[in-house]
């Protein structure tokens, strides 16, 4: 039987590598950022460039897709894809969003309901559980919240659209690091059954303290170390942030500054809350890598190398998602960065391939019964036992 994917919103691919070590056939990719378009030809991908938007408005039953995979109406075997959804990450400032029903996640869904996969694959960052369709005031937040200010109330329109299509679902966030990826890096995943077979979330095959060295978290060492001195173009930092660096230690941050630097260092985020991990950053060896972001440079995010002064390097960051060697990334350091940054980890993405081949053959059913009423299973909508 053939596995063949419709892969939107596709960026760098990442997820569709992912998805096709796990033995899926990715037909046709889509993007509207022209470095990933870009990105998709030199790999040699059967690709359509655009916006989402402007192609279904030409083509509302999505024949042009379905034509460029060599597929008809509900023979795919799934449709994936991350729409962007900015506003939701915790990486920059929370922002008051619009109703995803006027959004790019409206699209993914009108292509699930005109190609029918078997099944599909939303991925998306964990803080669209939480985010509100309309941005609650400050002086009313002693009040009660009207329904669309309510955090979860975005979600809560994302399921319902999704279960009005006909699909059962199943949705949790993972980490990236429990399937072998040398990264921490969550996000929220929902899986989508036309005809209401078992979905099982992928379970963790590595963890932080294993019998066996080969179970175990991976750690940015196991990426990196090879390449580090031929790392590649990668981005720089400005002489005061590097003059600072250098106080810091293998795993420490702007904390590991003497005290008397860290007002000037951190000015006006010193007396702010929150964390702050990410200023003046180096990484540890020993230890999976922070997510990657889209700069490894901005002051509140830094990736620096655990022992070299300078910022990861692009090829350092692919090797971190897991994109082979040979993975041309287009574009220089600042697009490829962002490309990098943006991808779903490959290791995730097989992990996902592997899920929905097993819900296909029948094993998810009966991994589901013997898991039913513990702790892994959540079931969220009508799927039969």
């Amino acid at each position: 039987m053939s596995h063949t994917v419709i892969s939107l919103f596709s960026g760098a691919m990442g997820l569709d590598l992912g998805l096709e070590t796990a033995g899926l056939d990715v037909r046709v990719s889509q993007d509207f950022d022209p470095w990933c378009v870009k990105t998709m030809k030199d790999n040699g991908r059967e690709h359509i460039p655009g916006d989402i938007r402007e192609i279904l408005n030409g083509d509302p039953q999505c024949k042009d897709l379905l034509a460029a995979a060599s597929l008809k109406r509900g023979e795919a075997f799934a449709v994936v894809g991350g729409p962007p959804c900015q506003a939701f990450s915790t990486a920059g400032k929370r922002q008051a969003i619009n109703d995803p029903r006027g959004s790019l996640f409206m699209q993914f869904a009108h292509v699930v309901e005109a190609t029918q996969p078997r099944f599909f694959v939303m991925e998306n960052v964990k803080g669209l559980l939480s985010a509100a369709v309309k941005h609650r005031p400050l002086e009313r937040r002693g009040a009660e919240p009207s329904p669309e200010e309510r955090p979860g109330s975005v979600f809560e329109i994302v399921l319902e659209t999704l279960h009005d299509l006909g699909y059962s679902l199943e949705w949790q966030v993972l980490d990236a690091v429990h399937y072998g990826v040398p990264q921490f890096r969550e996000r929220l995943i929902v899986l989508g059954s036309r005809d209401h077979e078992t979905l099982l979330m992928p379970q963790p095959t590595h963890f932080p303290k294993h019998q066996d060295p080969s179970y175990r978290w991976r750690s940015l060492r196991s990426a990196i170390e090879d390449i580090e001195d031929d790392p590649g173009p990668g981005d720089s930092f400005a002489d005061d942030r590097l003059k600072l660096l250098n106080l810091v230690p293998p795993g420490g941050n702007w904390r590991s500054l003497p005290e008397e630097l860290q007002p000037d260092a951190m000015g006006g985020a010193y007396k702010s809350g929150g964390g702050k991990v990410g200023f003046f950053r180096r990484l540890d060896y020993d230890e999976p890598s922070p997510t990657l972001v889209t700069s490894p440079t901005q002051k509140a995010t830094m990736l620096c190398h655990p022992t070299r002064n300078r910022p990861l390097s692009v090829r350092e960051y692919a090797r971190i998602q897991q994109f082979p060697d040979s993975w041309k990334i287009n574009g220089n350091p600042t697009h490829a960065y962002r490309q990098i940054g943006n991808a779903v980890p490959v290791g995730l993405g097989r992990a996902l391939g592997l899920s929905l081949l097993a819900s296909a053959d029948g094993e998810a059913k009966r991994t589901y019964k013997r898991l039913r009423g513990t702790s892994v299973h959540r079931q969220v909508s009508g799927q039969t036992s």
